[in-house]
């Protein structure tokens, strides 16, 4: 097996890398050939990099040793983030593809003075969606290395495991995961938790009897039926304890409908279902990690596809809360699934209301993948969402829900509401935003884009290329963080 530890960076001077604990303690057992080597290995260890040595220690024939940068560094005020974490993830996640490379099946983990971060940074380092090839790497399972954190790093492993769900199910062809589908990977992934959670997959029929007028004149494009996705989980010591409530925007592929995209990149249409992909698998690890706190999640699932039956540009549509659409752009609909849901939402009594969506392009060209970037009626949410996300490195960024943007939807020639704002691309991811709001009435509301973080390239260093999963983890520290403030 594998062995993976620390190295902070040396003083200001540029000195030895200094161990960690365990590093430290393992250097003893190898009577200080380990120092002797990373000194005679080249130049003082850089944070993210790493060193491979052979033939230390019979129980580790393979040790990596990685740069964690800066010992104490903190929150960066600058970055939004806390550094320490970010570094421990980043580094780990080296250390273990290098062992991977070796095709070695396991891996033991130094804490690094975060277990739950390291724990993250090997989860969501060795992951990569390979269902489909016949040849695939080495699995390596990573453990900690030392006992004293081990609760610390099964956090970290089942917050990593939830973000890696979310990955896995955006990233999987469209063909393979469809509502059904969807559907049917959640109930699974929940079946063992039957004591505290409740699935409803809720059918075509029963959409309509709700009068959600907008979800379904999305859905009839396709062959594919739709379906509402419903879950309950009951975590609170009073089962009638107001929910935090999660929306998530679930195309399972967008094709544009009759506003046909561009056939470049449209393939990566298969994860417009990110934002149910995200608060579904933050469900799933709530009640992994038995949070004290009631949840609902709604997902709303379908294609959005051209077709004969498919909603054309100019079509009026009604919206379950009695408002009239005027859909001047079929692309521009998950907004439409998202009002429905939302008006949905209100029948819970939440205690917040939390939306995601891979809603707009707009939000892409704003921030990039650095953030997501949040909407919000609530301060107070946007300190729990603006606080959790420091911890998880997995950033959000507030934008403006101005009054300036209502008027450019609600300025309508054949209906109350028009689904893009009148000025085309001035704003797209606000104007969006306020569309939403139109179909809100609770005070503690939030809307995350998250069109900009949709997918990784090589911008956050230990995911690998593919669908990012975002912000799974931040979705889940905040409801840890809820389950706290009760």
């Amino acid at each position: 097996q594998g062995l993976v530890l620390g190295a902070y960076s040396g003083g200001k001077d540029g000195g030895a890398s200094q161990l960690t604990s365990a590093g430290d303690a393992f250097d003893g057992l190898v009577s200080g050939r380990l120092r002797e080597l990373l000194a005679l290995s080249g130049p003082p260890l850089k944070k993210g990099k790493a060193r491979l040595f052979h033939g230390l220690h019979q129980d580790f024939p393979s040790v990596v040793v990685v740069g964690l940068g800066k010992k104490n560094a903190g929150v960066n005020d600058q970055e939004n983030w806390n550094e320490d974490k970010e570094n421990i993830r980043a580094a780990v996640a080296v250390g273990c593809r290098q062992i991977q490379d070796l095709e070695i099946p396991r891996v033991e983990v130094d804490p690094c003075g975060d277990a739950q971060a390291a724990a993250e940074g090997a989860v969501l380092g060795l992951h990569e969606y390979n269902e489909l090839k016949q040849k695939k790497k080495t699995v390596v399972t990573p453990q900690l290395h030392g006992s004293a954190e081990g609760e610390a790093w099964q956090r970290g492993v089942l917050y990593a495991e939830g973000q890696n769900l979310a990955r896995y199910l955006m990233e999987a062809p469209a063909n393979f995961i469809t509502p059904t589908k969807f559907a049917e990977c959640i109930e699974q992934k929940l079946r063992g938790f039957s004591s505290t959670v409740k699935v409803h997959v809720r059918t075509e029929s029963w959409i309509a009897t709700q009068e959600m007028g907008a979800f379904l004149s999305v859905a009839k494009g396709s062959a594919e039926p739709p379906v509402f996705l419903e879950i309950h989980y009951s975590g609170a010591a009073n089962t009638n304890d107001s929910p935090l409530v999660f929306v998530g925007k679930g195309v399972t592929f967008d094709s544009g409908g009759i506003s046909l995209k561009p056939s470049s990149g449209m393939d990566a249409m298969r994860a417009d279902m990110g934002g149910a992909a995200t608060i579904c698998s933050a469900i799933v690890t709530a009640a992994a990690l038995k949070l004290p706190l009631n949840i609902v999640g709604l997902a709303p699932l379908c294609e959005n596809m051209p077709s004969g039956k498919a909603n054309k540009p100019g079509d009026v549509v009604r919206a379950k809360n009695g408002k009239t659409i005027q859909v001047d752009n079929t692309d521009a609909e998950g907004r439409l699934l998202l009002a429905d849901a939302l008006c949905y939402a209100h029948s819970f009594n939440a205690r917040a209301i939390v939306n995601a969506a891979t809603l707009t392009g707009a939000m892409d060209v704003a921030l990039g993948s650095a953030a997501t970037g949040v909407f919000t009626n609530s301060t107070w949410l946007w300190t729990h969402l603006y606080e959790a996300s420091i911890l998880t490195g997995d950033r959000v960024w507030r934008m403006p829900l101005f009054e300036h943007y209502t008027k450019q939807v609600t300025d309508c020639a054949l209906a109350d509401l028009s689904n893009v704002g009148k000025y085309s691309r001035a704003g797209g991811a606000c104007t969006a935003a306020a569309f939403l709001k139109e179909f809100v009435r609770a005070p503690h509301w939030a809307h995350l884009d998250i069109a900009g973080v949709m997918a990784n390239k090589d911008e956050v260093p230990y995911l690998r290329k593919g669908m990012a999963g975002r912000p799974t983890r931040t979705l889940v520290e905040l409801a840890a963080r809820l389950a706290r403030d009760a």
